[in-house]
């Protein structure tokens, strides 16, 4: 056996191909690339990070003035796959104890592999700019002949020397000729930063600049404009969109805003709000192929698209609602994030746990949506059975519709007729299936009738001649000639009274016959489109009860 006294020393050596594979495809979208970048000057420490995109030309650059870069951070941490801060123990930054955004330290690749050139310069307060070039064509030469480094074009120092940096720090990235193009309009791009990089909510003074201009809650106006109800979860209370969302309910007629309380079993704070819109046309962004959804947020930054997808109730109000919950305490020393960081491992334990307490939240934020809809006198939920029947809650909506021609914000009497309008639709709420239900047994019996071959009996064509008379006095009055029932045979012109003395007389008290003649008078009084006493309503409902479930039986 040969032996050999000298020690070596060996180490891993990793192909610039396996990074390739690692990261660099990471890159899916112009909106993703913005969000490594401003995530990267979060957790610089910057203030300010300003975006300057040009369509025309295909490039774009990002700017931020927070703590820059010296040569040996350039190289050792920059340019290092797979570094990462928290390695070295803290999950926060240095100065402003912000939470990291960054783990993996792979966001960077696909950040440096969506333009041809990438320019990078940075600078510290105590050192001097230092920058290089990525050359994406020369790099795919490097990754196809499977070398281990790739070395950077360097910046010329005269050319460095022209970049200029508020409080003398910051790091400045320059892409140039996006690979894709920049598709994306700029109002699309600032709507998109206003809604899924909230990062303000943990620091006020984190401001985002695109084209010179701040993004703020302004860009998402028209979004704010539909807001109708709104749930402040855990009370937060330095979120400007919400406040703006809730000045919103607050102004408009009726508009509702709830806070409810929400945590976990293991003593995890979770913050947030949920807003329901007008129609659930309007959780579209205006001009913008995005729709809004309740999402997860983690420390500032979006982290799972539309949580509901998780917990699907196919209630009506998952189409009204859209929010932010914030759920800090994901961000730990676990990675629950997919390699795409753009959400969270779905079998994740801290995950499950949170979306079954947040399917409880969701079931009385629906039913709260439900309540406040039946008192803005809009649609709400079918399916929510605790406090109205099917039956009565369409009979609301259809009321509800029927009655807005009434509705005249002009009016000299326009509180009074509100009031009104309102009284009545309490009373529809019977009125209007007790009519239907009439409709159909009614009608039911005399396609009976005609099925059985029934003839009408000696009083039936009495009441019939009675009715006609009735009827053509009525029509000569009023100068009219034409036909006004469809079907104008005998049966046509009898109630239930002489209907069900046709097809099921007789003294059992389950007759139709008995039935017919209490229900009557009360059926009169809501064909005549009358109000109903309290203790008509019970005996209507009682007798219309066992007078359907007679015709079932007949019917068989």
């Amino acid at each position: 056996m040969e032996t050999n006294n000298k020690i070596s020393q060996f180490s891993f050596n990793i192909s610039l191909s396996v990074l390739n594979h690692l990261g660099r495809n990471l890159y899916r979208s112009f909106a993703t690339v913005l969000g490594e970048a401003i995530s990267n000057s979060w957790d610089a420490d910057a203030n300010n990070v300003y975006i300057t995109i040009n369509k025309s030309e295909n490039y774009f650059s990002i700017q931020d003035d927070g703590i820059g870069m010296t040569s040996k951070d350039f190289q050792d941490k920059f340019l290092k796959v797979g570094y990462s801060k928290r390695k070295e123990g803290n999950n926060r930054s240095a100065i402003l104890k912000r939470p990291y955004i960054g783990r993996k330290g792979i966001g960077k690749l696909a950040l440096l592999s969506c333009a041809d050139l990438i320019y990078v310069v940075s600078k510290t307060k105590a050192s001097d700019a230092i920058g290089g070039i990525i050359d994406n064509a020369e790099l795919d030469v490097a990754i196809n002949e499977d070398h281990d480094l790739y070395d950077l074009k360097p910046i010329p120092n005269g050319e460095i020397a022209t970049f200029s940096f508020q409080k003398g720090q910051g790091t400045y990235i320059r892409f140039e000729n996006i690979k894709q193009g920049i598709t994306n309009n700029i109002d699309y791009l600032r709507k998109i930063i206003a809604l899924y990089f909230r990062f303000s909510t943990l620091d006020d003074n984190f401001n985002i600049f695109v084209n010179g201009k701040q993004i703020t809650n302004d860009d998402l106006s028209d979004l704010l404009s539909k807001t109708q109800f709104v749930w402040d979860i855990n009370n937060i209370s330095n979120d400007d969109y919400l406040k703006k969302a809730k000045e919103t309910a607050i102004s408009k007629d009726k508009g509702q805003v709830s806070s409810l309380s929400f945590k976990l079993d293991n003593g995890d704070n979770i913050t947030g709000f949920i807003v329901s819109v007008e129609k659930p046309a309007d959780l579209k962004i205006k001009d913008v192929d995005e729709t809004v959804t309740v999402d997860l947020f983690v420390n500032g930054r979006l982290r799972e698209k539309d949580i509901l997808k998780h917990i699907r109730t196919r209630r009506v109000p998952e189409s009204y609602l859209y929010g932010q919950i914030n759920y800090n305490a994901l961000d730990d020393e676990e990675d629950r994030f997919t390699s795409s960081r753009e959400s969270i491992k779905a079998e994740d334990p801290k995950f499950q746990e949170f979306l079954q307490k947040f399917k409880s939240l969701l079931h009385t934020i629906m039913n709260q949506w439900d309540d406040f809809r039946v008192e803005k006198r809009e649609d709400g939920d079918p399916d929510n059975t605790s406090k109205i029947s099917k039956k009565e809650r369409r009979a609301r909506e259809l009321y509800n519709e029927t009655s807005k021609e009434y509705k005249d914000k002009d009016s000299s009497i326009k509180d009074e007729v509100s009031s009104w309008l309102e009284d009545l639709e309490k009373e529809a709420q019977f009125n209007f299936p007790s009519y239907s239900e009439c409709f159909i047994s009614e009608n039911l019996i005399r396609k009976y009738i005609e099925y059985k071959k029934y003839p009408l009996s000696k009083e039936a064509l009495e009441s019939v001649e009675k009715y006609r008379k009735r009827e053509e006095k009525s029509k000569t009055k009023a100068g009219m000639s034409i036909n006004i029932r469809k079907n104008d045979d005998d049966k046509s012109y009898l109630d239930m009274d002489s209907l069900a003395n046709l097809v099921d007389k007789g003294d059992e008290p389950n007759r139709l016959s008995n039935k017919g003649r209490i229900y009557k008078p009360t059926r009169d009084a809501v064909m005549h489109t009358s109000l109903i006493s309290d203790e008509a309503k019970r005996s209507l409902t009682t007798v219309l009860d066992e007078i359907k479930a007679r015709i079932r039986n007949l019917l068989k």
